[in-house]
């Protein structure tokens, strides 16, 4: 009887430990989009696949056809909503605040986004600090599913909206908008 006790006492000290450091949610993206006040020289194509039953990824492809700046700006915003309608979303403090383009790669982007897109998509990848400009180019991700690298290991359930925005002067006005609802992750 002993022996019995002793192992599954030790199996359930095995799995705690192993999920201490997990993402304890998981996420399916429900609509997503870009926008652009000028698509010669920035497309946002986003959109969500279906993958199987209850696995999905986003794919997309932005234009990136002009030139950033010292003030090409950027800044995101996330709500949350217990019910998904949209008078009952309420803004987080997860934002990004408005900060320079070259700021926010060497911030967020580098400890977030790069690390949960890097292995699907052509997105910049560097190690030190971000090299201005960021080249004009075709940026293409392919089934992204987002491992929660550098997020929060705990996010209450609900619906989510994150806004990102960016602008600068004589420069396109260009953002995304994504919902995603977030459950509690079981193992």
């Amino acid at each position: 009887m002993f022996p019995r006790c002793l192992l599954g006492g030790i199996w359930l000290l095995v799995l705690l430990i192993s999920g201490c450091n997990a993402r304890k949610w998981d996420y399916e993206p429900l609509a997503i989009s870009g926008t652009s006040s000028d698509v010669k020289l920035i497309k946002i194509e986003p959109k969500i696949e279906r993958l199987g039953r209850g696995e999905f990824a986003v794919s997309g492809r932005i234009e990136w056809n002009f030139e950033t700046t010292n003030e090409t700006m950027v800044e995101a915003f996330v709500y949350r909503s217990q019910t998904g309608e949209e008078s009952d979303y309420k803004g987080l403090p997860w934002t990004i605040p408005k900060q320079t383009l070259y700021e926010h790669m060497d911030t967020f982007y580098k400890d977030v986004s790069m690390k949960n897109f890097k292995h699907c998509s052509n997105f910049p990848q560097f190690t030190e600090k971000f090299q201005p400009p960021l080249p004009k180019k075709i940026y293409v991700g392919d089934k992204c599913m987002i491992d929660g690298d550098g997020l929060p290991d705990i996010i209450p359930p609900g619906y989510y909206k994150v806004i990102v925005k960016g602008f600068g002067p004589n420069q396109p006005t260009w953002g995304g908008t994504g919902i995603f609802k977030i459950t509690t992750k079981i193992f």
